[in-house]
């Protein structure tokens, strides 16, 4: 997560079933815009809950909701998702796991699209994170940038890298959190050898859903982020090695990119 706001607007609410942060450093900027934002977040996961019976996915993995029929921004999602399933060489996958489940597309999606409603709303310095999912514009302060913080796999308490970045989207995806979640579409088993990998680049949606692309790759996932246009990332491996491309060095403030970290669990 980006560090802590002290000007301006600053609001955690739960939505998508975690806590979404909105740090808007722009002292003009309505609060009805965060208020906005939020309401999109909700409908987003009305929407596009697994979790809900009556949601639009449910209802399609149902068969009781055709694709026709649902609202254009589920087409648009499920589309753009196909598309990443080619692209990712069938590692990301919205039936991985049998069930319809765009999860690790969305929530890069959503949050992109709130960051850019608060634009329009004129806000200009501003940072969206919401799971591991951090999307900023701008600057925190007069020419500073933001320090986007990578999570440590193993020691909550500490951070795998910082960045220092004014106009970035930041994605990570591990089993850290939440266990084995994200499978191997061309096995059905759990990765291995990866503890967790963040993509970083211009758009949240598609670096969330490289990311879990990626993890799913286990050690075959850095050769495959190296070849990406336009995104960068970082990955660390179950052994504690780091394995970055070039463009998360020239972002990192903490020192020497290719240095380890050390398994503590």
């Amino acid at each position: 997560m980006a560090e802590a706001s002290f000007a301006g607007l600053c609001r955690v609410e739960q939505a998508m079933g975690i806590p979404v942060g909105i740090d808007v450093r722009d002292p003009w900027v309505d609060p009805a815009a965060l208020d906005r934002a939020f309401a999109w977040l909700r409908w987003v996961d009305a929407t596009f809950s697994t979790y809900r019976p009556d949601s639009a996915i449910s209802r399609l993995d149902a068969g009781t909701l055709a694709l026709g029929d649902a609202a254009p921004e589920v087409r648009d999602v499920l589309g753009r998702c196909e598309a990443l399933r080619v692209r990712t060489h069938g590692c990301f996958d919205v039936r991985a796991r049998g069930a319809l489940d765009p999860s690790a597309f969305v929530k890069g999606w959503a949050v992109e699209a709130a960051t850019s409603m608060l634009v329009q709303a004129g806000a200009r310095n501003l940072c969206v994170h919401a799971g591991g999912d951090v999307c900023v514009r701008g600057e925190r302060a007069a020419r500073q940038p933001w320090r986007v913080g990578i999570q440590h796999p193993w020691q909550r308490d500490r951070v795998a890298a910082v960045l220092r970045t004014r106009d970035l989207a930041v994605a990570t995806s591990g089993s850290y959190e939440r266990g084995a979640h994200v499978v191997d579409p061309r096995t059905g088993r759990a990765p291995e050898g990866v503890a967790s990998v963040t993509v970083l680049g211009p758009d949240l949606a598609t670096a969330d859903a490289y990311a879990t692309a990626a993890f799913a790759m286990g050690l075959e996932g850095p050769a495959w982020t190296a070849g990406l246009d336009d995104y960068d990332a970082l990955t660390i491996l179950a052994d504690g090695r780091v394995l970055s491309t070039p463009g998360v060095a020239r972002l990192r403030a903490d020192g020497d990119p290719a240095t380890p970290i050390a398994q503590t669990a």
